[in-house]
């Protein structure tokens, strides 16, 4: 996998974890007794605790060799390969008075 993918995907699970929200990684396994694990995360347990919700499940691979798609910024024309243009985003930031 390339690094800006694996880079992506971990930037990706880290917003999701700010907004706590459920993060797991780990390699995926099937144990002998046909229980799912997550690393060490039992997922039957998991998707247990949330039956019946309205739920968004985002899986991400770290072993997926496509390259990252590279955008052009609508604002300062700039190229990015991140979910929002960096240099947009550090500057609203710091206009807004929160860095």
């Amino acid at each position: 996998m390339s690094a800006m993918r694996r880079a992506a995907i971990l930037k990706l699970a880290s917003a999701a974890y700010e907004m706590k929200l459920d993060v797991m990684n780990g390699v995926l396994s099937r144990h002998e007794n046909g229980r799912w694990q997550l690393g060490t995360h039992d997922l039957l347990t998991w998707l247990e605790r949330h039956e019946g919700e309205d739920l968004v499940l985002v899986l991400g691979s770290m072993e997926d060799e496509r390259p990252v798609e590279v955008r052009t910024c609508g604002t300062c024309g700039r190229d990015y390969t991140e979910l929002e243009c960096p240099y947009c985003r550090a500057n609203r930031i710091r206009l807004r008075g929160r860095a």
